[in-house]
């Protein structure tokens, strides 16, 4: 089955079991679902959770429960500017600047108001990465609302240093997201180590190489030159 059809399909069945979850509808989204919440508090049994103090998570809505429980807990949490359209395209959420804010930061909208905008040399290391995800499988496979944004983002980590090939990632689902069967995976698609649903850590122990950065020869001129940090490093190759 095609990505696409691997999409619509899980799509369509939360919205048929009435499992989907504002903003509706889900369809093009990453899918915000019943039991979110509860599948963020149960990171707090997950080691990896417990030791990381730079996050970097994904803006949408089913994630937010993570990114408040991380400023909670003291982790700074760094979010992506939407579509990666400012060079300075991460959003720094310091925990220690907040004061009480933790969940109005851990908006999109809040993120804008509260965050610093940071380029990739100015973040610190990043020890865990959260992802949105549409489908996911037991052997780490992972699709995404079709962007390309979140798997772009691991390789501008990965190019810049903040991240690497032992930074752990991880993914909050409704159990309907978690699939028996394979899903195409390509080099640049990053897998997950755990999937988090609301009743269960999933350590996917998965066989998948992680991107060693960013692929060029996969980067149309049109995406390269919609997103100025890409400009930025292409023009630095040819220097």
């Amino acid at each position: 089955m095609e990505k696409g059809q691997i999409r619509k399909q899980i799509w369509d069945l939360m919205e048929e079991r009435g499992i989907a979850r504002f903003p509706r509808p889900v369809h093009g989204r990453i899918p915000n679902f019943e039991g979110a919440a509860q599948a963020a508090e149960r990171l707090k049994e997950l080691p990896a959770w417990q030791e990381a103090s730079v996050v970097k998570a994904n803006p949408d809505s089913p994630q937010r429960p993570v990114r408040r429980l991380a400023l909670e807990q003291g982790k700074v949490v760094y979010m992506a500017v939407p579509r990666l359209r400012e060079e300075k395209c991460f959003l720094e959420l310091d925990p220690k600047k907040l004061r009480g804010a933790e969940d109005q930061a851990s908006s999109i909208k809040g993120a804008f108001r509260y965050g610093r905008p940071v380029a990739p040399e100015e973040m610190h290391k990043v020890d865990l990465i959260v992802a949105g995800s549409v489908v996911v499988n037991q052997e780490g496979a992972r699709v995404g609302k079709a962007g390309g944004y979140s798997d772009l983002e691991y390789a501008i980590g990965r190019e810049s240093g903040i991240v690497d090939e032992n930074t752990k990632t991880l993914t909050t689902v409704h159990p309907i997201q978690v699939v028996d069967y394979k899903i195409p995976m390509l080099r640049h698609d990053f897998p997950l180590d755990y999937i988090i649903t609301p009743e269960l850590i999933i350590e996917t122990r998965h066989r998948y190489p992680k991107p060693a950065g960013i692929y060029w020869d996969e980067l149309t001129g049109v995406k390269i030159q919609a997103i100025p940090l890409l400009r930025r490093f292409q023009e630095q190759k040819q220097t």
